[in-house]
């Protein structure tokens, strides 16, 4: 960590910190209308969004973790609507992206090539990525729904070595996860056009307006860091309270076989790693304030995206799991989705190892400095 005198620690750098991400989040706001309105900005909306939501996981992260030197009223007011819009503008992108990480799978483990399909434009970008990873012909039965079904030639099983059950359903299976999380993610986006023309996210951007130029601060002399500190021990409590012992193993045979039991798995298993995630988050947010911009330790940020990964493989494999609790698959597509599902929970142990190590290299560091 840097070394920082008293100076640069107290409230005028939480005000040029809260100051600089509500202007942040403004300007995304700005160039977010600006790109919906024009039918060629897609992607400048969808990045737009993103921008505008890491301005509010930061303000609302900020407002937590240095609570005692601001107005208790105003930010216990502020924080849940951030965390509101935050969430509201994340879901979009975690629907696609759970796709895709699925899709990807499925089309690994069965180890079929791709057919050239044609591209349906009532599909967004990633159903038309798979649509041609899966082939043409239409698939029929509950697990189709529009989605593809996919030509095995014969011995391509042999040739690949692959289950001849996984290569049969995992057509269906990527058809039938293609229709639920695409109607979840239309559903997520049709949310946040709601979200944005509403009276509450207006009361959020008013509120940031204020705080662009003006940050209710109560002590303002107060040095910063022993609350910096504090969010840091949090953390550090919180990974102490995890399983590292299980994860400092690559390949966790028994966590696997709690994380097959759906009721057990989101509780016993990764509710723990969630809040380790969010209190890293804090902690990082708590760094950016003393060292006056982003950045910080990058074994940190290492330690960040592995519990990222976590996090996305298991909302994956717990999608995985829901589609294959479908009214009437076929058994083909069950067993597809069976596999998919253990896939992503060995992804979920490999994000563990790769935390437990960048945590091993973070400790190390801090006791030899």
């Amino acid at each position: 960590m840097a070394q920082l005198n008293h100076e640069t620690t107290t409230g005028d750098v939480l005000s040029a910190y809260l100051q600089g991400q509500a202007t942040e989040f403004l300007r995304s706001l700005r160039l977010h209308r600006e790109s919906s309105t024009d039918a060629q900005g897609a992607e400048e909306s969808l990045e737009a969004a993103r921008a505008l939501r890491r301005a509010a996981r930061r303000i609302g992260g900020t407002l937590h973790t240095f609570r005692p030197l601001l107005d208790q009223e105003w930010a216990a007011g502020m924080r849940p609507e951030l965390a509101w819009l935050s969430g509201t503008l994340a879901r979009e992108h975690a629907y696609a992206t759970r796709l895709e990480r699925l899709l990807d799978a499925l089309h690994r483990l069965s180890g079929t090539p791709g057919v050239p399909a044609p591209v349906r434009h009532d599909v967004p970008a990633v159903g038309r990525r798979s649509a041609r990873r899966w082939g043409s012909p239409r698939s029929s039965g509950a697990e189709s729904g529009g989605g593809w079904a996919q030509p095995t030639p014969p011995g391509a099983d042999e040739q690949s070595g692959t289950p001849r059950g996984l290569t049969v359903g995992a057509a269906k299976a990527a058809a039938l996860l293609e229709r639920q999380l695409t109607l979840a993610r239309t559903r997520a986006h049709s949310t946040a056009l709601q979200a944005f023309g509403s009276s509450r996210f207006h009361a959020v951007a008013d509120n940031v307006a204020v705080l662009a130029s003006e940050v209710p601060l109560t002590q303002a002399t107060e040095d910063l860091k022993p609350l910096a500190a504090k969010a840091e021990e949090n953390l550090a409590e919180a990974v102490a309270a995890l399983p590292l012992g299980q994860a400092g193993h690559p390949y966790n045979a028994e966590a696997l076989t709690h994380g097959l039991a759906a009721a057990e798995a989101p509780e016993a298993q990764d509710a723990p790693w969630l809040k380790t995630r969010a209190l890293l988050r804090l902690h990082r947010y708590a760094q950016e304030v003393l060292t006056a911009g982003p950045g910080g330790d990058l074994r940190l940020a290492e330690a960040g995206h592995a519990l990222d990964r976590h996090r996305e493989a298991a909302d994956a494999a717990s999608a995985a799991a829901s589609a294959a609790r479908t009214p009437r698959i076929a058994p083909a597509t069950a067993y597809a989705l069976g596999v998919l599902h253990a896939d992503q929970r060995h992804e979920v142990e490999a994000a563990r190892f790769a935390f437990h190590q960048a945590w091993l290299r973070e400790t190390e560091a801090v006791s030899t400095s």
